[in-house]
């Protein structure tokens, strides 16, 4: 709805507003009148009247209320079969914004995430991910920039926060931050199919490549990341038979292609990380020394807290838990890691390793309450049961 809007008018902030404002009238309208025979061109016409109403009008925050009035509308347009996702996430990471509110701006319009969801992914409040957005619309309004692909001369400047963007979508559809399910599969399967779109536009960035290829790896393994009752299963206790062995070979040919021919960037690092892991028939079978290194190249290019707290596993992994915990203890007082359960699911994990298993309980324990996915709550509970046998 969004991109056929802005593809007429052009204005992302109002045509934002217009669209919301229909979404609206069809929860009002729609229950009690019935669904129109084609509701995906009823929204679009009535988002359209609506853009034109807030346009002419002083005061749109008040007609806001009266959107429920749009009754008979006129027989719609055709919609065009065209798809202009990433012309909307080209122009959500216009150069004129800065980088956090190019990423916040356009997980919330093209990922559909919400302020919540998006504040939690980049360890900050909501509301300041709201104001963000707030003052991004207002910048592009400003700046007249035009719904439309920019030339390719000038998508370089962009190139990073769409990657970012991408990914973050794809992280919160892989592992929901918040909810009843583990997975968001229409958020990676719409990651992924952007991510594959700009590979076909850009088949020589290796980040870009990378990127896919990371997607590719991690989710495959989504058909054996679940129990029966819904719980979360960590990586070492999946029954890897239930991979998806094509999406792992995809994902290894792109990732193969790209680290011999481009320069090194953090997607393809991680997508390296992944393959190790799905190249591993078991979990013991797993190369930790090779992941280590590949952590280490990575917070080398890329530092970031979340990564570093990854790589306090693979230091575990190779030398030992104690070595782990003490490593853990230096990250640990990261300001942006100070709110993250997995922090808390870390130490845990690292205590169970050292056999100091009701230490380890506590820290479980203190993690499940910090999570808002319930699956992780489950799993956390588990892990944190007396009875348990990896805790006894």
């Amino acid at each position: 709805m969004l991109n056929a809007v802005c593809r007429r008018f052009g204005d992302f902030a109002l045509c934002e507003d217009a669209v919301q404002e229909a979404l609206l009238a069809a929860a009002l309208q729609w229950p009690k009148q019935g669904m129109p025979d084609n509701p995906k061109n009823w929204l679009i016409t009535a988002a359209s009247r609506r853009r034109i109403d807030l346009q002419r009008s002083d005061a749109a925050r008040q007609q806001r209320e009266n959107t429920a009035a749009i009754l008979a509308l006129p027989q719609p347009e055709p919609v065009p079969a065209v798809d202009d996702t990433l012309t909307l996430l080209m122009l959500c990471c216009h150069p004129e914004l800065s980088e956090p509110a190019q990423l916040a701006l356009t997980l919330r319009a093209v990922g559909g995430l919400t302020t919540a969801e998006i504040g939690r992914a980049f360890l900050v409040p909501e509301k300041t991910v709201s104001q963000r957005i707030n003052r991004a619309k207002k910048r592009i309004s400003a700046s007249g920039a035009q719904f439309r692909m920019p030339p390719p001369e000038k998508q370089a400047a962009r190139m990073s926060a769409v990657l970012q963007v991408l990914y973050l979508i794809f992280n919160e559809g892989y592992t929901a931050s918040s909810g009843t399910s583990l997975n968001r599969v229409e958020l990676t399967a719409e990651a992924i199919r952007l991510t594959r779109q700009l590979h076909a536009q850009v088949p020589h960035d290796g980040e870009v490549a990378g990127l896919l290829a990371l997607m590719l790896l991690t989710d495959a393994r989504r058909p054996a990341r679940t129990r029966s009752d819904g719980s979360a299963v960590p990586l070492a206790e999946q029954d890897r038979s239930l991979w998806d062995s094509a999406a792992i070979a995809e994902g290894l040919e792109l990732i193969g292609k790209t680290l011999a021919s481009s320069r090194l960037g953090p997607y393809q690092i991680q997508a390296a990380i992944a393959a190790v892991h799905d190249e591993a028939a078991r979990a013991e079978d797993t190369d930790w020394p090779q992941i280590l290194g590949l952590y280490d190249l990575l917070l080398g290019i890329a530092p970031s807290p979340v990564a570093a707290l990854n790589r306090i596993v693979a230091v575990a992994m190779v030398h030992g838990p104690a070595e782990g915990l003490r490593q853990l203890d230096g990250i640990a007082g990261d300001a942006a890691l100070a709110s993250h359960h997995r922090v808390d699911v870390v130490r845990a994990h690292l205590l169970d390793m050292a056999g100091e298993h009701e230490k380890a309980r506590s820290y479980y324990r203190s993690a499940a309450r910090r999570t808002l996915s319930v699956p992780e709550q489950r799993y956390l509970e588990s892990r944190a049961a007396p009875e348990n046998p990896a805790s006894s």
